[in-house]
């Protein structure tokens, strides 16, 4: 892998930037891999890295039915944060962000990691309790969180209107260390890192069926012929009920599109990311200007990848009444994701009924969030076997158990 820098991008202008390699090659799968990844979004890449540069197994497979990145990990609002109130759940996002901090040294890649701070808006009395409830938590885990007033929102955030028509800010949760990085270079510098280790990534490559034998797989047939396999990992985000039905069992997990959008670009305007959960609705600005608005998930199950009017005009509706200054601002573009949601919000990390066969899904509305921690914490499940501590809780039987994982407040969206 050839190490970008300032001195290769003024080498390359002598030629015309003609003589760049390939970010990473276009693979041509082969018949059987130790580990096949299906899903080459953020959480499949991270994994096959973590997994080659943690474990030394680079006899890996990464298959992706379209293009690289071109799911979930290219339709979010790439918010980073791990103020959870759950200790599993702050364990595995502070992991993330702290891996964030370091991620473009690390690859060699500038994924734009900006850590300008998340401020979380209070406008319930209820609310106000909620977040007093996760700072306390927040300590505790050793995350650097405060609880602010009306006025240091002011401080943080001149634009924003503290007595809204419907609900007034009476306060909020910040998080300084978080922020915000660009989805598609998060992917590219991971994609770039593994293949360099000596992963696979195979684009194109559809997964038609999973085989098994006396309860354990033993290969995927894709569009583009049978894979054999000693480990699986499913990491298909909003799809992950549909590969398990492949291989034979159901998850608790239902699919739902997540919608965004964006504005045309202006001056700087606001340099944090804020998050207002009582009349929904999440704002930060990118590089570029544009105003990067978060919407709510559609009511009902469906795969859809575009947004709806319906959320579009609530969201909009909630962020003219906390920022009155962008009333007539114009729509540039809008999207959707297709997110699984579990019945308390958080992810599924661990072993299935079906031997060999992983899965990291359920992730909901805070995928990119958990990139790293999650590809960390799947990594080491694959090269032992088992979830390890972070992964551990994660397990689908806590469903059974009764040990759920409620982070649905924490979550910061209406669900």
């Amino acid at each position: 892998m050839a190490r970008y820098s300032a001195f290769a991008i003024a080498r390359h202008a002598l030629s015309r930037h003609q003589g760049w390699e390939r970010a990473w090659p276009d693979a041509t799968p082969r018949g059987r891999y130790k580990v096949v990844i299906v899903g080459a979004g953020g959480h499949g890449l991270a994994t096959a890295y973590y997994l080659a540069r943690e474990h030394g197994i680079t006899d890996v497979a990464v298959l992706e039915k379209g293009w690289l990145g071109g799911g979930n990990t290219g339709r979010n609002t790439t918010i980073i944060r791990s103020n959870y109130l759950r200790d599993p759940s702050a364990a595995i996002y502070e992991k993330s962000r702290s891996l964030y901090e370091g991620l473009s040294q690390e690859l060699n890649f500038n994924i734009m990691f900006s850590p300008r701070g998340v401020l979380m808006l209070g406008q319930t009395e209820h609310e106000m309790r909620a977040w007093s409830r996760t700072w306390h938590a927040n300590r505790c885990s050793g995350i650097e969180s405060e609880l602010v007033t009306p006025e240091r929102i002011k401080e943080i955030v001149p634009i924003i209107n503290l007595d809204g028509p419907r609900y007034p800010v009476l306060g909020g949760l910040w998080q300084p260390r978080g922020g915000t990085a660009r989805h598609d270079a998060v992917a590219w510098g991971y994609a770039r890192a593994a293949a360099a280790l000596g992963v696979d990534i195979i684009q194109r490559c559809e997964v038609t069926g999973i085989e098994t034998n006396g309860g354990h797989v033993t290969s995927v047939r894709t569009s583009r012929g049978d894979i054999a396999c000693d480990r699986l990992c499913l990491v298909v985000a909003g799809h992950s009920g549909e590969l398990a039905r492949m291989a034979g069992f159901r998850l608790p997990v239902e699919s739902v599109a997540l919608q965004a959008l964006v504005s045309e670009p202006v001056k700087p305007m606001i340099d944090c990311v804020v998050m207002a959960n009582t009349v929904h609705g999440y704002v930060s600005q990118s590089d570029k200007g544009e105003l990067v608005i978060g919407g709510g998930a559609d009511g009902f199950n469906n795969f859809t990848q575009r947004g709806s009017f319906q959320h579009i005009e609530e969201t909009v509706r909630a962020l003219t009444e906390t920022f009155p200054v962008i009333s007539r601002m114009r729509q540039l573009r809008q999207w959707g994701g297709i997110v699984d949601m579990t019945g308390d919000r958080s992810p599924i990390i661990g072993k299935t009924p079906v031997g060999g066969v992983f899965l990291n899904c359920g992730w909901g509305t805070g995928g990119f969030k958990a990139i790293p921690g999650s590809g960390w914490a799947t990594a080491e499940m694959l090269a032992k076997g088992e979830p390890g501590e972070m992964a551990g809780p994660f397990g689908m039987d806590r469903f059974a158990e009764g040990r759920v994982i409620d982070e649905s407040v924490a979550a910061a969206v209406a669900h």
